[in-house]
């Protein structure tokens, strides 16, 4: 069963992985068209880089992710070598996967509400007269539709992948 864990873990890995190089080469297509709607609201687009808003794969939106699928390559190795400590790395490492990753669908799907206030909390107030759902969409509209598919999968995969492991290293 730890051999079912260690798959099911390295999948979440991919999973993760999957979200900074999709951003690496579309990010700049996607702040393209968001500056576009900054310019369309007659906001300044410089806003975005006055306060390090960025759609790339940089800082934590490739360490965060990254982080996670090292994380769970390690305890895959674990568990293909069925040590002892794989069960309990696998229980607090998967369980931790699975509330991150809730927490990464709860963001999304409130993003509108979110980006906005903390476009009020940075201070800024051309950012905060920023309409955040039509810079949003136009954000998101530059990304491949297929994108919107590869996510549904990837949470798929990690929320299915950890419950998995976590039931393979229970028996």
């Amino acid at each position: 069963m730890n051999t079912l864990a260690a798959v099911m873990q390295l999948l979440v890995a991919v999973a993760f992985v999957s979200i900074p190089v999709v951003r690496h080469r579309y990010g700049p297509a996607a702040e393209a068209a968001a500056v576009a709607e900054l310019r369309r609201q007659n906001v300044r687009p410089e806003v975005l880089e006055e306060n390090k808003i960025r759609f790339d794969a940089g800082g934590h939106e490739t360490a965060a992710p990254v982080t996670v699928a090292a994380v769970m390559i390690a305890t895959a190795v674990l568990n293909f070598a069925d040590t002892g400590l794989a069960p309990l790395m696998t229980w607090i490492f998967s369980s931790l996967v699975l509330l991150m990753n809730a927490g990464i669908v709860y963001s999304n799907l409130t993003a509108a509400k979110s980006v906005q206030a903390a476009f009020r909390r940075k201070g800024d107030p051309e950012l905060a007269r920023v309409e955040v759902t039509p810079f949003l969409t136009a954000a998101e509209n530059a990304f491949p539709h297929w994108v919107r598919a590869q996510t549904y999968i990837r949470n798929t995969v990690v929320f299915a992948g950890s419950a998995i492991a976590l039931v393979a290293v229970s028996f």
